[in-house]
C-alpha cells in the first residue's frame, strides 16, 4: 500500500476543499443486486465446501489437527460472512425480484453463531466451537485408580437403557454428566463472542438470531411455539402421570415419590427426552402383541448397513432416486476401533452437489433404525434441492429438515414391520393398538417439552436473563417447569449439565426439533390422504404410495426457495403450524391415559 506524506495530505485536502464536491455514488440497481448475489454464491460454494470437508474429517478422526482445521474452516466462513451480510443490505430499500428478496433474507440468517468483526475474536469464536464439539466427542468416563476400561457414551446410555438397578443407573448418568463441567468457561465466552457477531450484523443478541429464522419476528416465533405446547400439554401430564405410577412400582416411593417429578436416569436415557428405553416397566398390556423390533433385527443378523438398505428402501418405494454409490463408500456407519469419533448421528452433502453421507455409530436396535430413517430424511431432502441456488439449499425452515425423516419413520408401522420381517407377528387387537400408541408416545410426546426447554434456557442465557452464575440451577428449573424431572442428587454451579447433550455442545439450535415434531405429524397426515388412506392416523403407512411420494417431492424441491407457509401448503394445504394432528394421532392412547390416571395425584 502507498503511504502518503503528511505534507502531501494537506496539500490533498485543501485541493479537496477548493474543488467541488463530487457527484454522490449511483444508488445500487437490481441488476448489481444480482450480479452480487452470483458472486455470494460461488463464494458460499467454496467456503462451505472447504469447512465441511474439514468438519467432516475432524469429526471422523478428532485429533488436536483435525480441530484446528475445522476451526479455520469455520472462521474463514465467518470472516467472509461478517462482511457479506452488511454489504448486502445496500440492496434492501430496491424494489427486487422475490428470488432477490429471499437471497438477502437468507443470508443475513445464515451463520448460526456470526462471527465478531475482530479478527482475534473471530478465531478465538471458531476454536472455541471446535474444541467443544471435540471435547464431547472424546469424553469418555474412567474408573478411579486408573483399573479397569475406560466407558464411552454408547457404553453408559446401554446401562440406562437396560439397567434396571437403581444404584447402576445413577452412576452411569452421573459419571457422563460430570464430563461436562469443564466446558463452562468455553461456553461462557462462547456466548460473550456469539452475541458480539449477533450484534454486528443487527440482532439483539443470539438468541434473536436464531428465532429469526422462521419469517416472523423472534417474538411471535416464540409466542407460536408456547401457543403449541398449550395444544399438547394435556397429553404430556397425562403420560408423565402414568409413567411416573409404573416407575414408582419399580423403584419404590423412596426414588419415586407421588405428585413429584421424575428422576431423570430412570427413564432409560441420558437427558430423559424420550423414555422408549422404559417400554418394558411401563407396557400395558406386557403379553399381547410383541413389539420387540431388537429382537428382530438380531434374529435376522441385520447388519448396519443393511439397516440403512432398509430406511433407503423406503425413500425409494415413494419414487425417489437411490443414494449414490459415494454415500456407501464414504459414510460412516459403525465406531471405529482405533479412533475417537463424534457418534452423533448427522447426515451430510459435504459438497452441496449430491455428495450425500450419514456418520453414525449404529447398533442394531429399533431406535437407531428410526434414526437410520431420520438422517436418511435430511439426505433425500439433500438430494431433491442440489440443483438450486446454494442460499436456496436448505429446508423451508430448520424444522422442515428435521421433520422430513421422522414423518417417513410414522409410516414404519407394525405392519410394515411384520411385511419385512421384524416382527413375528401383528395383532389386530385394540390392546395392542394401544401397546403400540404408547411405544410411539415414549419417544414422540416424551420430547416435547424437552425440544422446547433447551433453547428457551439459551435464549435467557443469550440475553443475559440467565447469568453464568446461575446456569445449572436455570437448567434444572426449567427441566422441573416443563417436564416434570429432576437429577438423583443436587447439582451446583460446579457442574455445567447443559454441554452433557450434544447440541449445546456443537452449538446446533434445538427449536428445530420441537417444531419437527408438529410437523412430522401434519406432514403424516397430509400423506396419508394423499395415499388414499381412510383408517386411524397411527395405522397409516404411506410405504409404497408414489401419490404421497409426488407430494413429498414437490415440497422438498422447494428448499428455502419460498417461506416455511408456502412449503406447507403444498404438502397439507395449511400455511400454519397446527398440533391437532399429534392429538388425533394418540387419541386413543389419551383415552385410555386418564382411565388409567383415575386415583392417580397428576402434575409435579
Amino acid at each position: 500500500m502507498n503511504r502518503s506524506s503528511p505534507f502531501a495530505l494537506l496539500v490533498i485536502a485543501a485541493c479537496a476543499h477548493a474543488q467541488p464536491k463530487a457527484d454522490p455514488a449511483p444508488p445500487p440497481t437490481a441488476e448489481e443486486a444480482r450480479a452480487y448475489f452470483d458472486g455470494v454464491d460461488k463464494e458460499l460454494r467454496r467456503l462451505w465446501v472447504a469447512r465441511d470437508r474439514a468438519g467432516w474429517v475432524n469429526e471422523n478422526f478428532i485429533t488436536d489437527d483435525t480441530e484446528a482445521l475445522a476451526a479455520q474452516g469455520e472462521a474463514a466462513t465467518a470472516e467472509y460472512m461478517g462482511r457479506a451480510i452488511p454489504a448486502s443490505r445496500r440492496f434492501a430499500s430496491l424494489k427486487l425480484s422475490p428470488e432477490l428478496e429471499r437471497m438477502i433474507y437468507l443470508l443475513s440468517i445464515s451463520q448460526t453463531v456470526p462471527a465478531p468483526l475482530d479478527a482475534g475474536q473471530r478465531d478465538e469464536l471458531s476454536v472455541l466451537e471446535a474444541q467443544m464439539t471435540s471435547a464431547y466427542g472424546k469424553a469418555k468416563v474412567c474408573p478411579k485408580g486408573g483399573t479397569g476400561a475406560c466407558q464411552t457414551l454408547d457404553d453408559l446410555s446401554k446401562t440406562l437403557a437396560k439397567s434396571r438397578k437403581y444404584d447402576d443407573l445413577q452412576e452411569a448418568w452421573l459419571g457422563w454428566h460430570d464430563t461436562a463441567k469443564g466446558q463452562r468457561d468455553r461456553f461462557t465466552r462462547y456466548v460473550e463472542l456469539g452475541n458480539a457477531g449477533a450484534r454486528a450484523i443487527g440482532f439483539a443478541d443470539l438468541g434473536a438470531l436464531w428465532r429469526s429464522g422462521y419469517d416472523m419476528t423472534p417474538e411471535q416465533f416464540e409466542a407460536q411455539e408456547l401457543h403449541l405446547w398449550e395444544q399438547v400439554k394435556p397429553l404430556y401430564a397425562s403420560l408423565h402421570c402414568y409413567v411416573r405410577a409404573k416407575l414408582r412400582k419399580q423403584y419404590g416411593e423412596a426414588h419415586v415419590p407421588k405428585g413429584g417429578p421424575i428422576q431423570v436416569q430412570l427413564t432409560g436415557n441420558m437427558w430423559g427426552q424420550e423414555w422408549k428405553n422404559i417400554y418394558d416397566l411401563v407396557a400395558p398390556y406386557p403379553k399381547e402383541g410383541s413389539l420387540d423390533v431388537d429382537s428382530g433385527l438380531k434374529k435376522k443378523k441385520v447388519d448396519a448397513r443393511a439397516m440403512v438398505k432398509i430406511g433407503e428402501g423406503f425413500f425409494t418405494s415413494l419414487g425417489f432416486p437411490p443414494l449414490p454409490q459415494t454415500f456407501w463408500e464414504r459414510s460412516l456407519f459403525t465406531r471405529p476401533r482405533d479412533r475417537d469419533v463424534v457418534c452423533h448421528a448427522s447426515a451430510w452433502d459435504v459438497q452441496w452437489n449430491g455428495d450425500l453421507r450419514i456418520k453414525m455409530c449404529i447398533q442394531p436396535t429399533e431406535e437407531d433404525l428410526i434414526t437410520i430413517h431420520h438422517e436418511l430424511g435430511h439426505d433425500f431432502y439433500f438430494q431433491s434441492y442440489d440443483t438450486l441456488p446454494i442460499l436456496f439449499q436448505q429446508g423451508a425452515n430448520d424444522g422442515f429438515h428435521e421433520g422430513i425423516g421422522d414423518t417417513i419413520a410414522l409410516s414404519v408401522t407394525p405392519s410394515y414391520l411384520h411385511s419385512i420381517g421384524l416382527l413375528d407377528k401383528v395383532s389386530n387387537n385394540p390392546r395392542a393398538k394401544i401397546n403400540h400408541q404408547m411405544k410411539m408416545a415414549l419417544g414422540k410426546v416424551a420430547f416435547l417439552p424437552f425440544g422446547l426447554l433447551i433453547d428457551k434456557w439459551r435464549w435467557d442465557v443469550f440475553s443475559g436473563k440467565i447469568t453464568p452464575a446461575s446456569y445449572n440451577a436455570t437448567w434444572w428449573e426449567m427441566r422441573k417447569l416443563y417436564q416434570g424431572e429432576v437429577p438423583p442428587v443436587s447439582r451446583g454451579e460446579d457442574q455445567f449439565d447443559p454441554a452433557a447433550k450434544f447440541h449445546i455442545a456443537s452449538s446446533t439450535p434445538y427449536a428445530r426439533y420441537f417444531m419437527a415434531t408438529v410437523y412430522q405429524f401434519q406432514f403424516h397426515r397430509a400423506l396419508c390422504q394423499a395415499a388414499g388412506f381412510k383408517g386411524p392416523l397411527d395405522e397409516c403407512s404411506i410405504y409404497g404410495s408414489k401419490e404421497a411420494g409426488k407430494k413429498l417431492r414437490a415440497m422438498l424441491s422447494l428448499g428455502a426457495s419460498k417461506p416455511w407457509p408456502d412449503a406447507l401448503e403444498v404438502i397439507s394445504g395449511q400455511r400454519e403450524a397446527d398440533a391437532s394432528a399429534i392429538l388425533d394421532y394418540f387419541a386413543p392412547l389419551k383415552a385410555w391415559l386418564d382411565d388409567q390416571n383415575k386415583g392417580e395425584s397428576c402434575g409435579w
